[in-house]
């Protein structure tokens, strides 16, 4: 016997086919978005703290699911009693450990983190390389981590995926892809070379504070006119939303 077809759940393919993937961005309107990131922020860079590229390394390994505040508050100490790869060597991992208990998963991190220092001075003189190949031959380095090592402290047009920038990728239709990897070769693509420097830190930032995983912040975003995601949030909603989490935060 066939079974009959409810009009609510006729409307469900609909509704569904309607609101369908994202539109990718024409070249004109990605331009466009870039220039507005860059007149908000004419001069985007890293909130992991550090002194020189080898502490920024170590920041960026440590920051590994876990947040920048979170790493910002355990490297001070940390940089003030070894801001070389020849010093946090001689500190040893134990004492690497203490430092970096308040992080995530810190007795890995403290391991690759003594281990990559130690590859430093024997391999590359005590300094950080300035190249993708051997920076990810490094304990605990993987591609975003060479990219943003790369860009931020050598200058590198390169492009670190992020949780933050593969969600606004996708959401967006900015740059589509299923891996971080993809949404990489596509926003390599795409784009324009004068804002190639910036990119990274525009999206990351843009994903950190506006278009957030749960409630993006779309009244405030200075591309909301050209996201191809649906529904808009209100001021309103976000509100709402922000203050449930609050209320449930304050009940655990």
């Amino acid at each position: 016997m066939a079974r009959k077809t409810t009009p609510q759940a006729a409307k469900k393919p609909a509704a569904k086919a309607k609101r369908g993937k994202p539109k990718p961005w024409t070249a004109a309107e990605v331009e466009e978005a870039f220039r507005r990131f860059r007149k908000a922020s004419p001069a985007p860079t890293t909130e992991l703290q550090s002194v020189n590229p080898y502490t920024l390394l170590v920041a960026v390994v440590l920051s590994a699911q876990a947040t920048d505040a979170g790493v910002n508050k355990a490297t001070p100490a940390l940089f003030s009693a070894a801001d070389t790869p020849a010093k946090m060597a001689a500190l040893g991992e134990e004492k690497v450990r203490d430092f970096i208990k308040t992080i995530g998963l810190y007795r890995n991190k403290a391991k690759n983190v003594v281990e990559l220092s130690r590859r430093l001075v024997a391999e590359h003189g005590g300094q950080v390389p300035r190249n993708r190949e051997a920076l990810e031959a490094l304990p605990g380095v993987g591609r975003k981590t060479a990219n943003v090592v790369m860009n931020t402290a050598f200058g590198e047009a390169t492009i670190a995926v992020d949780t933050h920038i593969f969600r606004v990728g996708n959401r967006t239709g900015l740059a589509r892809g299923k891996t971080p990897e993809q949404v990489e070769a596509q926003l390599e693509k795409k784009v324009p070379q004068p804002f190639r420097l910036g990119a990274h830190h525009w999206l990351i930032l843009h994903g950190r504070y506006v278009c957030k995983a749960r409630t993006p912040e779309c009244w405030r975003c200075v591309v909301a006119d050209l996201c191809a995601y649906k529904p808009k949030t209100t001021k309103k909603q976000g509100v709402l939303a922000e203050t449930q989490r609050g209320n449930r935060r304050d009940a655990e």
